[in-house]
């Protein structure tokens, strides 16, 4: 077993994490009503709420997790997992500097009117947050992205405390699927 390969499945996670977050936040938060679409509708309602409760992602990734070592063996199996479970931790944290930062450079400031795009002119694009490569394949991103997110670039950051310390409260992802669920009703 290559040292070498290790890392390269390593990678391959963190590069394989862009596509699973546009499949969750495009493909199972907005173009289908599945059971991610409540906990996204939340966070549209509540952009403070940016933090994915742990009831919701530990027993997601856990799968994830045994599937990829039953699929690469231990060694990178589960460096695969490693490098997707570093790409979702890199997306929490910087979802959140996106909502409550200003941008430290020029593909912060692109990202940042991107996603804020997303959320307050345009729901059925933008769907990338950490990178806008997977709204360009599946054609989420508008020919007109300039111009749309141009409003969104120098938009304040949220104030206040966001939803860190109420997202590992297990009773928190059911108080939010049924918020969501009666805001729908």
């Amino acid at each position: 077993m290559s040292g070498w390969a290790v890392v390269a499945a390593l990678v391959a996670g963190l590069l394989a994490w862009t596509f699973v977050e546009y499949l969750i936040h495009g493909i199972l938060g907005h173009r289908f009503r599945t059971f991610v679409t409540p906990l996204h509708g939340e966070h549209h309602r509540e952009p403070r709420a940016v933090f994915t409760s742990p009831a919701a992602w530990v027993p997601s990734f856990a799968i994830v997790a045994v599937l990829a070592v039953w699929l690469g063996g231990p060694a990178h199996g589960g460096a695969f997992a490693a490098g997707l479970l570093a790409g979702f931790l890199h997306y929490e944290w910087f979802h959140w500097r996106l909502h409550f930062r200003r941008p430290r450079n020029a593909r912060e400031r692109r990202l940042r009117a991107h996603h804020l795009t997303h959320h307050f002119a345009n729901p059925r694009a933008h769907h990338g947050v950490t990178t806008r490569f997977w709204d360009r394949v599946f054609g989420t991103l508008p020919a007109s992205w300039r111009e749309d997110t141009a409003p969104f670039a120098e938009h304040p950051p949220l104030q206040g405390p966001s939803n860190l310390l109420q997202g590992f409260r297990l009773t928190a992802l059911g108080a939010t699927i049924r918020r969501a669920r009666s805001r729908q009703g």
